[in-house]
């Protein structure tokens, strides 16, 4: 009698199971695509760059990765304040021309207070991806050290490091190379409070 029962219920809940599995796959992925649908909505403007509201125009960055998924070069524009800096293979010591530019942006940020910057690092694509993220950082830092001695405030300051992962020419030469292994500066905030 005991095991009849537990047979009935196993039977049971076997086909309570079967049919839940069984059920329509459309009606899952609708069920899946709606639950996905609600949980991005909030950011769906800021995703989206044809759709242009007044919050997504405030949250739109120009970070290198931003710029990537807008489908945009990843290289500062001409008119930037802030001009990239350039590294020898396998350095992140500054060169003269990397200490003019910073004593130039350094001159700019101290002329514009409410102004914050980010400093990206970014290498060629010779060397593991861990080793270029490390050297990456290093050159992001080294700049920003740089500017502290010039008297810029280090909460104004952050920095990051994409490695090999953003490079602005894909050409396999010492040129092209030497394109990729740079400080990128991104200009965060400009507006006082912000």
């Amino acid at each position: 009698m005991f095991n009849r029962l537990i047979v009935t219920r196993t039977a049971l809940l076997f086909g309570i199971l079967a049919a839940f599995g069984c059920s329509s796959s459309d009606k899952n992925n609708q069920l899946a695509s709606a639950s996905l649908a609600n949980t991005s909505k909030p950011n769906a403007a800021l995703k989206d760059p044809r759709v242009k509201t007044e919050t997504a125009r405030q949250s739109e960055s120009n970070s290198s990765l931003d710029a990537l998924r807008r489908g945009e070069s990843a290289t500062t524009p001409a008119g930037s304040p802030l001009k990239e800096i350039y590294f020898a293979f396998d350095s992140y010591d500054l060169s003269p021309d990397a200490r003019t530019a910073l004593k130039s942006a350094a001159d700019w940020l101290k002329q514009n207070p409410a102004a914050k910057a980010e400093i990206e690092g970014h290498c060629d694509d010779r060397g593991t991806t861990e080793y270029n993220l490390a050297l990456g950082a290093k050159r992001a830092q080294a700049a920003k050290e740089y500017l502290l001695t010039l008297g810029v405030a280090g909460n104004r300051l952050s920095t990051t490091s994409y490695g090999e992962e953003i490079q602005v020419c894909h050409d396999q030469s010492e040129n092209c190379w030497q394109k990729n292994r740079r400080d990128r500066f991104v200009v965060i905030s400009s507006k006082p409070g912000v």
